[in-house]
């Protein structure tokens, strides 16, 4: 097995763990790279994360509350601003000292693309751009969480194929696709590096709202590219009526064999359709790989001989080429 969740480097990536309109009230328990933490919505609406264990008797601190703004453990009522400071020892009385070592070890975390992120260790990099984010005429659509019982470099490598298509998406889009794949050029694309293709869709039922087309079938125009570690962007043009569709896939190792799961969708529509609607193909698209990857046990292989590779698997030897050099590339420090 490629072990990778505790690799330095993996740590000090950002990893999504929850939409932003799903922290509310109540503290989340999750898992990222095996480490147990706490995420929950403060005073001001600022985001806390820290490992999911209080500093007193190590309760779990997700099974509390967040009152007035504070996360309470749920075992003797200690309470921690977002940024980790214990602000209330109910038991010491008002205007007792609170022990140094009683604050929270907070973990980074920010908001972006609607979805809360989390670095375990020191940040050596922002996340990557995209400039959809910003342009007015598209919309936002980001999806629930999901968990997957999959490995992230499994999910990543699905991602990084066009070959499956043929195969495992014909009840969504795949019917009509060619089992070939043309020779791939990989290429920058901004922040991400990949490639451009085109493929002829079936454009039946989910389909064609994702569309805005009612034939038969549809011409794709489309790219694809990843951004180390375990992130992908994928583009969808449909020409025939100038409709773009920006897609996210975001996945977030647990551990070395499970991932959390979630996609982003930006939209230059005329926002008539609903959000579920046009999602609709997506969320089909991102089942039908779920079924066929955690049918496939372990971690992917990352060296460059135990697979056997053919020329439509360029994009993929080289997302896992660029990662098993990047993980054994430690930075120095200082």
């Amino acid at each position: 097995m490629t072990a990778f969740a505790h690799a330095p480097r993996i740590r000090r990536a950002w990893h999504a763990v929850t939409r932003s309109c799903d922290l509310t009230n109540r503290p989340l328990a999750v898992r990222v790279c095996g480490d147990d933490l706490v995420v929950w919505r403060g005073r001001d609406g600022a985001v806390g994360a820290a490992p999911d264990r209080c500093p007193h008797r190590e309760a779990p601190l997700s099974l509390g509350r967040v009152v007035d703004g504070l996360l309470q453990c749920p075992y003797h009522g200690w309470s921690f601003a977002p940024d980790g400071a214990c602000e209330l020892v109910p038991s010491s009385g008002p205007g007792a000292a609170v022990p140094p070592r009683a604050h929270l070890p907070c973990v980074r975390v920010q908001e972006r693309y609607g979805l809360v992120w989390v670095c375990l260790g020191e940040p050596e990099a922002d996340l990557p751009v995209v400039p959809e984010d910003d342009d007015p005429a598209f919309r936002r659509i980001v999806q629930p969480v999901e968990a997957w019982s999959a490995a992230a470099t499994r999910l990543v490598d699905n991602f990084n194929d066009t070959a499956h298509f043929a195969w495992v998406h014909v009840g969504s889009f795949g019917g009509a696709a060619d089992p070939a794949v043309a020779p791939i050029t990989l290429e920058p694309l901004g922040d991400w590096h990949g490639w451009r293709f085109e493929v002829t869709a079936a454009n039946e039922g989910s389909g064609s709202s994702a569309s805005g087309q009612s034939t038969a079938t549809v011409a794709r125009r489309m790219s694809t590219g990843f951004s180390l570690p375990f992130l992908v962007r994928s583009t969808i043009e449909y020409p025939a009526v100038g409709l773009h569709h920006v897609l996210l896939l975001v996945t977030t190792p647990v551990d070395d064999e499970r991932s959390l799961f979630t996609f982003v969708v930006w939209r230059n529509d005329d926002f008539r359709v609903g959000a579920d609607e046009v999602t609709a193909l997506d969320r089909l698209i991102g089942a039908e790989d779920k079924a066929m990857l955690e049918r496939i046990p372990g971690t992917l292989p990352l060296d460059a001989t135990t697979l056997v590779n053919v020329q439509s698997d360029r994009a993929s030897v080289e997302w896992r080429r660029r990662l098993r050099e990047w993980l054994a590339d430690e930075p120095t420090p200082g």
